[in-house]
């Protein structure tokens, strides 16, 4: 299987464990390192540039990764490197608060750090779902079945240290002018103490599968 922007190998891994050969490709020198650490045989390049050197796969995944590849170009190679049968399956998770930390929350984003609020955010839980210009692509090739797309509905809680840790991960909060992000970080942590010092994220993978047709 080959594993489509692996980063750190936390999908690859799950693979490996399961008795699949894997083969991550991953643009980030650094990130591949980590991943080969765990094992995990990584090639360093982009998804549309890279070479698979005339190899075959039976499945092709990409764990919330796809948007930073070429949604036309990516379904090219992902059809040109898999056998006839084999599986395409794009995957992401897409986190939502619920409405009393959702309100507390805003507050502090208001507050602190108005521009996120206006615009898509992962952490803040309004990020697009909608999956249909990926499905577009895919089907615009014309090398593979119809797409399923598929759901699955989980929760997961955070303590307000594993919050503001996850706050640290995405590129919107990083950007953000330290003083500004360490009293944004303070305003949140003081939000969950609020709700009794942790939050449950209600989260949905959303899975887009389909088969190479010739």
């Amino acid at each position: 299987m080959l594993d489509v922007g692996c980063g750190t190998g936390k999908v690859a891994r799950l693979f490996l464990a399961r008795g699949c050969e894997v083969l991550g490709v991953e643009p980030d020198s650094r990130m591949a390192s980590v991943a080969r650490s765990h094992g995990i045989q990584v090639e360093v390049a982009t998804f549309e540039i890279w070479n698979p050197a005339h190899r075959m796969f039976d499945l092709v995944v990409c764990g919330q990764a796809w948007h930073w590849i070429d949604p036309s170009r990516g379904a090219q190679r992902a059809a040109s490197v898999l056998k006839s049968g084999g599986r395409l399956a794009i995957f992401w998770n897409r986190g939502g608060h619920d409405a009393p930390t959702q309100a507390v929350l805003n507050e502090a984003y208001v507050r602190f750090a108005p521009s996120l609020v206006a615009k898509e955010s992962v952490p803040l839980g309004n990020e697009p779902s909608d999956r249909s210009d990926d499905i577009a692509a895919i089907a615009a090739t014309h090398l593979f079945a119809p797409c399923q797309l598929r759901t699955y509905a989980w929760t997961h809680q955070y303590s307000r240290e594993e919050w503001l840790d996850q706050l640290g991960t995405h590129s919107d909060h990083i950007a953000l002018e330290p003083q500004q992000r360490a009293k944004l970080y303070h305003a949140v942590g003081t939000a969950i103490d609020r709700l009794g010092g942790s939050i449950t994220l209600h989260y949905e993978t959303q899975l887009i599968s389909t088969c190479r047709t010739e």
